[in-house]
């Protein structure tokens, strides 16, 4: 791919700025950046007396439980019954080990959530109860009670998309970090959004590997290395095995780092990106791919700035359709399988030979 892409400082604030909040309520979801103590958010829920700029409060009991009347009862299509008990099955047999953590029963309901809402548009919420009331009885009172956070949680970030807007990343993530701990509870809040406060350690690690001088490219792997250790603890090889890719572009996408493999000679940078690779867990089969498809690149780059040089020295001599024609015969003569998607390219104005080189990425 010819166009930056990925995790630089600025991606990472990506992860962890403004558009993430949309995924309201989702375990693992990352968020936005921590704010200073202070911030508080607009209140959720009404009350009997004015809005206060308090942050939302957690549902102290669980909603009543609906009437006895289930789905296949409630105007259903008749065979509900015998989906429903399937779906039963399913979920305890995906999630019940594991029910009484609330990360599980979030992920849960809002499998549910999307199940009762496509079949039941106008009555998803009623229906939904109804079934944790059957299939689940022994924890409906707890899901029902996570249930109703889930929702309000949501509603209170869709009713302050404004105000978060408005926030600064710092405020913002500690505003939804309040929200949270308040209507789930701050334990049962940490353990559902317990990947997001991982994602946010390991972006605010970035932002301190970019801030030290001096570091060249071996101490800073080494550590970041170590946060990642500090931040997963016994779960750091397992995680690293899963995220390899996303976790060694995070770090190469680095402006120090890019900046200070531009300056090594060609060989010292292969090498460069290998130990990097190295160090990161990839298998000597993976680094001899990795190093043959450096190479190839390298090649590329260089057929590509021959390639522009030339065509800029044409489009000074000639103009036209004579310079068309030699245009079509340069791109045929570098890149003969894309000369036709390169005209394509520089036709609308992009010219990828032209674009940033990133390191380990094009």
């Amino acid at each position: 791919m010819w166009t930056r892409r990925g995790w630089m400082l600025g991606g990472s604030a990506a992860l962890l700025g403004l558009g993430a909040f949309l995924y309201f309520a989702s375990p693992g979801q990352a968020s936005v950046a921590q704010a200073p103590v202070g911030t508080r958010a607009p209140d959720p829920r009404p009350r009997a007396q004015p809005p206060a700029s308090s942050v939302p409060v957690a549902a102290q009991q669980a909603p009543a439980p609906p009437p006895e009347q289930l789905p296949g009862q409630s105007g259903a299509p008749e065979g509900a019954g015998g989906e429903l008990e399937a779906l039963a099955a399913s979920l305890r047999e995906r999630y019940g080990a594991k029910l009484t953590e609330p990360a599980i029963q979030v992920r849960m309901l809002e499998e549910l959530m999307r199940y009762f809402s496509e079949r039941y548009p106008d009555r998803w919420e009623e229906e939904l109860l109804a079934f944790l009331r059957k299939m689940f009885p022994e924890m409906y009172d707890t899901l029902a009670a996570t249930l109703r956070n889930r929702i309000d949680y949501e509603k209170w970030v869709k009713d302050n998309h404004a105000y978060l807007r408005g926030l600064s990343p710092q405020e913002r993530r500690t505003a939804l970090w309040d929200a949270r701990h308040r209507l789930f509870g701050k334990d049962a809040a940490e353990r559902i959004w317990a990947s997001e406060r991982k994602n946010q350690a390991m972006g605010d690690s970035l932002v301190a590997l970019e801030a030290m001088e001096g570091a060249n490219v071996q101490e800073k792997l080494s550590a970041y290395k170590q946060r990642l250790q500090d931040v997963y603890g016994e779960q750091a090889p397992a995680h690293l095995a899963r995220h390899q890719q996303e976790l060694m572009d995070r770090f190469m996408d680095l402006p120090s780092i890019q900046q200070e493999l531009t300056a090594m000679p060609p060989e010292r940078r292969l090498e460069s990106l290998r130990a990097i690779r190295q160090e990161m867990g990839l298998d000597e089969e993976a680094l001899k791919r990795w190093d043959a498809l450096d190479r190839v690149r390298d090649e590329r780059w260089e057929a590509g700035a021959r390639y522009t040089a030339e065509r800029e020295a044409l489009t000074r001599q000639l103009s036209g359709a004579e310079l068309e024609a030699q245009l079509q015969a340069l791109r045929a003569r570098y890149f003969p399988t894309e000369a036709d998607v390169i005209a394509q390219e520089e036709a609308s104005g992009l010219f990828r030979f032209q674009q940033l080189r990133q390191w380990g990425r094009n």
